[in-house]
């Protein structure tokens, strides 16, 4: 495995790399970037389609409030700055651990002041630029497209939120133990938590841009799609511990053309330092399971890339809207519940029957996309659009 995204291109092309960045993390960018890219391309075209409509906004005059605004830019800026240097500065302590750095004190004091003073320059001839500038009130148009980045990190900030308290409740005995570190660590977040609380919460916020909220939800079904499989890609890649069940079944003649680990994996050099001593490695990640698992992370990954192709393929087809978001709370429901047979959860006793949390949200969100499915297609059969 590849906790860090060098040791993935120190394989790939037998160099020496020591690059900070971690492969679960930059995979996560990467799904980040990917949707922001696809859910920007879907704004445009349903706005081309008449589906979403620009609006005209009011602005104020540039130097109203200008102080202060730049104020709350400077101190984002000026601590990036602080901290890019200090990383810099002292790159092999950061590389080691990236995450302890970039929440730690350590900076670049001088830096600081260098960029402070910078800015301050900058910011005082803005202003004075500013004075030629006509006061008071202008309409400015806004597409639908420019609120891509702002929609994505609202749905990031919702998701994390929702995923560590799905987390929280499906764990609640160790949060009792430790509720800060429960809270607070990186470790731990529930997807389904996440997706629940990103719907809820973008919902909501559509009605803040003024954007129609069904027509929104459809671009965002695929993207949560492909963030998925990319993220979950690099659950596989950094071996995380998002791993299945013990296989100790011999791999089928049929799938004898796939190499091994495909089947069953022992992550090697895992991110999470679990299992047995390899022997003969000497290095920061040398251990590997005693008996091999399913790679159920690489198989999710396939999963919602096969079925992100499937919403992409219909998305022009399906005119109903939400339409298109049941299908992906029909695919990827069914995807998660075939998926938890091997994969290790906590069980819950339900009518004398043991399920994990995830099966048991996996069956509502199939329900939940079929009512959707027939619900919001008779509403567009009937002529009813709001």
């Amino acid at each position: 495995m590849f906790p860090k995204i060098s040791d993935l291109l120190n394989f790939l092309f037998d160099i020496h790399l020591n690059l900070p960045f971690q492969t679960y993390g930059f995979m996560l960018t990467l799904g980040f970037l990917s949707g922001g890219l696809v859910l920007r391309s879907e704004l445009k075209r349903k706005e081309r389609e008449g589906l979403l409509a620009a609006r005209i906004r009011q602005t104020e005059s540039f130097r109203n409030g200008f102080w202060f605004k730049n104020l709350l830019q400077g101190i984002i800026v000026l601590v990036i700055i602080w901290k890019i240097a200090g990383v810099i500065i002292h790159y092999q302590r950061f590389a080691s651990n990236p995450q302890k750095f970039v929440f730690s004190a350590e900076g670049s004091i001088p830096a600081l002041v260098v960029a402070g003073i910078i800015y301050l320059a900058v910011s005082l001839y803005r202003y004075i630029v500013s004075k030629n500038l006509p006061e008071g009130i202008k309409d400015e148009i806004v597409h639908p497209y420019q609120h891509t980045w702002s929609i994505l990190i609202v749905a990031l900030v919702s998701a994390l939120v929702g995923s560590k308290l799905f987390d929280v409740f499906d764990n609640f005995g160790s949060f009792l133990k430790n509720p800060v570190l429960s809270l607070t660590s990186f470790d731990g977040f529930a997807f389904y938590g996440g997706l629940i609380a990103t719907v809820f919460i973008l919902v909501l916020y559509m009605r803040v841009l003024r954007l129609d909220w069904k027509q929104v939800i459809d671009c965002t079904a695929p993207v949560i799609l492909l963030g998925y499989a990319i993220g979950r890609l690099g659950c596989h890649l950094s071996g995380d511990g998002c791993w299945g069940v013990i296989n100790s079944y011999p791999q089928p003649e049929w799938l004898a053309w796939l190499p091994d680990w495909l089947w069953a994996c022992t992550y090697p050099h895992n991110a999470i330092n679990s299992g047995i001593p390899i022997p003969g490695c000497g290095g920061p990640h040398c251990r590997m399971l005693a008996e091999p698992v399913f790679p159920t992370s690489l198989y999710e990954s396939v999963l919602s890339l096969f079925s992100f192709c499937i919403l992409w393929l219909s998305r022009r087809r399906i005119k109903s809207p939400v339409v298109l978001f049941g299908l992906f709370l029909v695919l990827f429901g069914s995807a998660r519940m075939l998926i938890e047979h091997i994969r290790i959860n906590n069980k819950y006793q339900v009518l004398g029957m043991q399920f994990s949390q995830a099966e048991i949200i996996s069956g509502f969100l199939i329900i939940a996309g079929m009512v959707t499915i027939f619900f919001f297609r008779s509403r567009y059969r009937a002529g009813i659009t709001k």
